[in-house]
This record gives structure tokens, sequence and C-alpha cells, in this order.
């Protein structure tokens, strides 16, 4: 029986895992979206979460606390200045898992995880018209 066992071992050692999980948040926060498999996204997103609650909490404690947790400083000064106030009046659920699929190498389940706001938008292709203009004759 499982009683009270939480979390997911994701085949790794202690240290290993929190390591990896380290670095996928940093990623995260970082570039607001990252790809990876399911169960990493499940374990990874509630991490994230807290400490986009830390950022909305503003004081010197808290980013004392994430930077305990986040590997680059770059990292938690935009967890601060950007993300925090963004999210300053969302309760919570600032992020998403979109399943992308199987992976074709190993069938493992990937996944997006995203924060909310920050979707995918298409960049505008040039126009043949543009493109003519431009090359020398």
């Amino acid at each position: 029986m499982r009683h009270k066992v939480k979390g997911r071992r994701l085949r790794r050692p202690t240290a290993h895992r929190m390591a990896l999980l380290r670095n996928l948040v940093t990623s995260f926060l970082e570039k607001e979206r990252v790809r990876t498999t399911l169960a990493k996204a499940k374990e990874a997103r509630p991490l994230a979460e807290k400490m986009i609650t830390l950022a909305k909490r503003g004081t010197l404690h808290a980013r004392r606390q994430a930077l305990a947790f986040i590997r680059k400083e770059s990292a938690v000064t935009k967890l601060f200045d950007e993300l925090g106030p963004r999210f300053a009046e969302r309760p919570g659920g600032y992020s998403r898992i979109v399943k992308l699929g199987l992976r074709s190498g190993d069938g493992a389940r990937l996944a997006m995880l995203e924060l909310v706001g920050s979707e995918f938008k298409k960049k505008e292709k040039k126009k043949k018209k543009e493109k003519q203009a431009k090359k020398p004759k």
C-alpha cells in the first residue's frame, strides 16, 4: 500500500532528482515554457508555483528562499521583477501542462509546461513581395 507516499521518484536517487527538478524549474522560470516528460512536468509544476507565490510576497526573506532553490540569480531577478507583479491578482494556477503525445525514441509521454498568459504566438510570415523587393538584381 502507498498510504501517504507522495511524489514520483523518476527512477533517480534523491539528490539527482532534486537537482533535476531545480534545473527544470530554473529553466521554466527563465523561458516561461519548457518541453519535458509528463511525469517531470507534474513534479516540477508545484515547485514552480511555490516560487511564483514567493515572488508575489516580494520580501527579502522570500527572495532568499527562492535563491536557495533556483539555480540562477538572473532567474530570481526575473521572477521577482516580472512574474510576481504579473500574477499579483491571481490566487493560484500560474502554469498549465499541455500533453504533446509520445516521444519517437522511447515512447515517453511528452508535455509542455507553460505559464498562463504566455501562449504560443505564430510569427507572421513575410510576404513574397517583401522578399523580392529585398533581393538585389
